[in-house]
């Protein structure tokens, strides 16, 4: 992947998708079978106020969209389409009051179905991992 396509590509997750921008999703790597993302926490990404631990639904948001973003490293065309047929999350550990590190790799790539396997990271210890299967469509 050329140099402009990465700027792009993070251009892309980290300014022009509103949920990215919402929760302060940072690139660290990016190419076409790989991703890994940073976010931060917050104090309004809290799923249990007792704690501060993260909510488990931002956890499942973030890795479906980091598996998401491995199938648009893959567009060949701006017209090329995405969808996610399956997410799959088994969470691990809690996520206290840190920033959580998100990797990607893409598994298969097929005519019409893209599969990624993604993790969540919290200080080098695995907090959750998914499956994601994808509707992929060239134009």
């Amino acid at each position: 992947m050329d140099i402009m396509t990465k700027e792009r590509l993070i251009k892309l997750a980290e300014e022009e998708i509103p949920i990215h921008k919402y929760f302060g999703l940072k690139v660290e790597i990016v190419e076409k079978d790989f991703i890994k993302v940073r976010v931060p926490f917050r104090k309004d990404l809290v799923g249990d106020i007792r704690t501060n631990h993260w909510h488990g639904g931002i956890i499942a948001t973030i890795l479906d969209s980091v598996g998401s973003a491995i199938g648009i490293a893959n567009f060949n065309s701006p017209e090329d389409k995405l969808s996610t047929i399956d997410l799959r999350v088994d969470y691990l550990r809690f996520a206290n009051g840190n920033d959580l590190v998100f990797e990607g790799k893409l598994v298969r790539m097929g005519n019409r179905i893209m599969v990624t396997k993604m993790k969540a990271f919290q200080d080098n210890l695995l907090v959750a991992e998914g499956k994601g299967v994808y509707n992929f469509i060239r134009s």
